[in-house]
Formats: C-alpha cells, sequence, structure tokens
C-alpha cells in the first residue's frame, strides 16, 4: 500500500479479535513512530505498555466514574467492552512549565500517535486512541506507573487484529480550505 492508502483507509477499531498482537510489533511501530517532528527535538512522549493488572485497575476506576454519571448497568457493558481488548498502550507527555513548549510538545506527541496508529494498519493492526475520562485521574496515572506531576496523559491506545472495519466520510476539502491572496 501506499501513504496515500495506508492514510485514506485507516479507521478507528471498536471492536477486536482476541488474539494479541505481539509486543514486538508495537515495540517496532514504537520505535518508527518517533521519528515524527519534535520541535527542539525534545522527544517529549513516554510510553507505557500495559499488562492484565493495570487494565484491571484501570477498568474498575472507570466503572465507578461510569456508574457515577450513567449507573452500574451501562458501567457493566463498559467494562465487558473493555476487558475484551487485547493490547492496551499509553502514551504521555512531559510537562512544561512554558505553555508554548507544552503546546508544541502535545503536537509531537500527536504526531506520534498518527504515525503509530498509520504503521500498525499497514500491518493489519487497528487501533482505538481514546482520551475519556478516566486518563486524567490520579487512579489511572497510578495504574499506570507514571508520575502525574511530572506527565500527563495523551491517551490510552486500545489496538488489535480488526473484528470489523467501519466506513468514513469526510466533508469536502472546500469546507475547510481558503485560499489567502
Amino acid at each position: 500500500m501506499s501513504i496515500a492508502d495506508i492514510i485514506l483507509n485507516r479507521r478507528t477499531i471498536h471492536t477486536f479479535k482476541k488474539e494479541k498482537v505481539p509486543d514486538t510489533l508495537i515495540e517496532e511501530a514504537l520505535r518508527t513512530s518517533r521519528w515524527a517532528p519534535n520541535h527542539y527535538l525534545t522527544e517529549p512522549w513516554r510510553f507505557y505498555l500495559l499488562g492484565d493488572q493495570a487494565k484491571s485497575a484501570i477498568i474498575e476506576v472507570n466503572s465507578a466514574l461510569i456508574t457515577c454519571a450513567k449507573g452500574e448497568h451501562v458501567a457493566a457493558i463498559k467494562s465487558r467492552r473493555w476487558s475484551a481488548v487485547p493490547g492496551w498502550l499509553v502514551m504521555t507527555v512531559l510537562k512544561s512549565h512554558d505553555e508554548k513548549k507544552q503546546l508544541e510538545d502535545y503536537a509531537a506527541c500527536c504526531c506520534v500517535a498518527q504515525n503509530f496508529m498509520l504503521y500498525l494498519w499497514e500491518q493489519g493492526v487497528g487501533v482505538k486512541w481514546t482520551t475519556g475520562e478516566v486518563i486524567s485521574t490520579i487512579e489511572f496515572a497510578q495504574a499506570v506507573g507514571f508520575d502525574s506531576d511530572a506527565e500527563r496523559p495523551v491517551g490510552l491506545f486500545w489496538y488489535g487484529f480488526p473484528e470489523q472495519v467501519g466506513t468514513q466520510m469526510r466533508k469536502p476539502l472546500e469546507d475547510s480550505l481558503q485560499h489567502v491572496l
């Protein structure tokens, strides 16, 4: 596939097959993805591959949040769905007191995230990048094992072999492109 084909065909995946993706493939995707642009070569990203204990802890925290907001029934459904996800990765960005640097570092992490998803898509692996309420909790930081005073989450990335791939449409380019003289 050409890079254009990969970009045009990649989709967010919501349901995955049970088969686990080898850690070596994820590590190679991360090794490659880090070649994203980053201002002053700060390389502000940190990655955490999660095991079953961390996943369970996060599911428990999320379940408590969902129970408060939407009730036990919805929390149970989400917990079952989350438990079925075969691969979990967390990306964080190093915190900075300089607002401009923080923004640039976050943007660099977003470039890494896109590279990561495109690399895996080429390998037949789908990803869902999620940024729900749970990733902003201290319990999430504790479950993952990062210092929330030094790092903040960019996202939780679920990955695996797609069970199904949806379709999407985009607005015409003319809706967002302005020619300025």
